[in-house]
């Protein structure tokens, strides 16, 4: 019998597929990306659980070139992006992806990825778009801070804010509190973990 290969969308329904099983995927992010059904989903993990890659595609023998299992990866690595973290850098986003989702991407080729898409804008592209203000050179120059109100437990629990230290030359998140609202007080309050854990920055 000749080599059967995979076409591109088989190759990405088993990567995705095998995403949903480890739990690393829900079943409805899963038929957004596939274009079909969550009963639909239902049904190829089924037969999926049962005979494998063969239940996508039967009679496969030869091995996938990498272009084609990258393109899925890619194709789903920027969808979780869109749905979860859309107003990431690239950095961020590649740790995220990795920490929630099982899925290893490098933070150079996120950052090609978000760019063609769309995503995220080059340095020399930002700076066009606004007065240029540059991320400081060294970790710990200067600690910007924010507050964001939303109903992060979703029913669970009322809205609540969410205080975040963010290092600006690294983008790395140094210090995260759920507070009920902002204030002075809940700022205090956040600034002592900080200083505590991190000692003082050159300016906040």
């Amino acid at each position: 019998m000749g080599l059967v290969v995979m076409s591109e969308q088989e190759l990405q329904r088993v990567e995705v597929l095998s995403r949903v099983l480890d739990g690393s995927m829900r079943t409805c992010s899963a038929a957004a990306v596939l274009a079909i059904s969550p009963r639909q989903v239902q049904r190829l993990l089924r037969r999926y659980r049962e005979d494998g890659a063969n239940a996508v595609r039967h009679g496969l023998r030869g091995c996938p070139s990498n272009n084609r299992i990258n393109r899925g990866r890619h194709d789903l690595a920027l969808h979780l992006v869109r749905e979860h973290y859309a107003d990431f850098g690239p950095t961020l986003a590649a740790e995220k992806l990795a920490e929630r989702h099982a899925l290893t991407v490098s933070r150079e080729t996120l950052r090609k990825w978000m760019i063609a898409d769309g995503l995220w804008r080059d340095r020399k592209a930002r700076r066009s778009f606004h007065p240029p203000r540059l991320r400081r050179e060294r970790y710990g120059e200067l600690i910007q801070i924010d507050g964001s109100d939303h109903r992060w437990f979703e029913d669970r629990a009322a809205p609540c804010t969410l205080l975040v230290f963010i290092d600006d030359a690294t983008g790395t998140l140094m210090q995260m509190r759920f507070v009920t609202s902002e204030s002075t007080f809940s700022y205090f309050e956040a600034l002592d973990g900080y200083l505590r854990a991190h000692g003082r920055p050159v300016a906040f």
